[in-house]
């Protein structure tokens, strides 16, 4: 939605004067107050919703047609701004709560920008992935918020960084090479309000080091792990821990890896049942769905 700025209070008292004894009445649609459609023409005048709708599905609630929570439901679907080459989805923090984010492989540059600015008009965060170096430049003259993680290809608007989160995310790697992997995982769950705890490279190659973050681990109410290779950290780290784990297959590997399908694979076939897996390389997916799990 729209920022009404420190004007709101004038742009509301203004029009709702401009409107007296002129409530609009169509046929099949219930008037409101004046002040109130002068509310909904500016929180909504921009989107495909239009006011009309808006004043239709309030009436139903006031005059006792539409339960609350019917109306909430509805809400949760629109509305939408169009850009023409993307439409862009303002409820989704409602629905979700976290809004849209951008992935900006395949975009323009300009294309992102254009996604994230119309975000920002209401919402205080915004997550862009698979953005590279050129795209972040683009984004970061404009926008002088945004950060950069160039290992991820994240770029991340933080406005808002109260916890949401109930407990604490572990988001861990098997070594080095996973750690753009980790790192896209640990942005997102950082930007959707949670406390997070990084801990790289602790393969079962060297058992040793992931003994000695076992305390760490169990103090995670949700486990993000990431892993090439035979893809076997998940299963160790499951069999550690009560909470569950989301394992993260990535590319990372030789021939017989076949870009990570190895690990996918292994993964899926864990007999640590605490275990559920994500695509390949998808560290937004675990951290969004880590997040999720979180706030329950």
């Amino acid at each position: 939605m729209r920022n009404a700025g420190c004007c709101c209070e004038d742009r509301i008292a203004q029009d709702a004067q401009a409107s007296a004894g002129k409530q609009r009445s169509t046929l099949g649609t219930p008037t409101l107050h004046p002040a109130v459609a002068a509310i909904f023409e500016l929180l909504f005048s921009d989107f495909e919703m239009t006011a009309d709708q808006m004043r239709e599905l309030l009436a139903q609630v006031r005059d006792g047609k539409l339960p609350v929570d019917a109306a909430v439901d509805r809400l949760r679907h629109m509305p939408f701004e169009d850009l023409g080459f993307a439409k862009v989805d303002h409820h989704r923090a409602l629905r979700h709560g976290m809004p849209e984010v951008i992935f900006a492989k395949g975009k323009t540059p300009e294309q992102v920008l254009g996604i994230a600015a119309h975000l920002l008009k209401g919402a205080k965060n915004v997550l862009i992935t698979r953005a590279d170096a050129k795209t972040a430049a683009f984004v970061k003259r404009k926008i002088r918020k945004a950060e950069y993680f160039p290992l991820s290809g994240a770029i991340r608007v933080w406005g808002d960084r109260t916890v949401r989160g109930k407990g604490k995310i572990a988001v861990v790697c098997a070594g080095t090479s996973d750690i753009p992997v980790a790192e896209e995982a640990r942005v997102t769950a950082e930007v959707m309000g949670n406390e997070v705890d990084a801990i790289h490279d602790i393969g079962v190659a060297g058992i040793h080091r992931l003994m000695s973050s076992r305390e760490r681990l169990v103090q995670a109410r949700v486990v993000v792990v990431a892993a090439g290779m035979e893809g076997a950290l998940p299963s160790v780290v499951g069999g550690l821990v009560s909470c569950p784990v989301i394992a993260v297959p990535t590319s990372v590997g030789y021939g017989a890896s076949f870009n990570g399908l190895a690990a996918l694979l292994a993964m899926l076939n864990s007999c640590s049942s605490n275990i559920t897996v994500v695509n390949i390389d998808n560290g937004f997916g675990a951290g969004y769905v880590a997040s999720l799990i979180n706030r329950l």
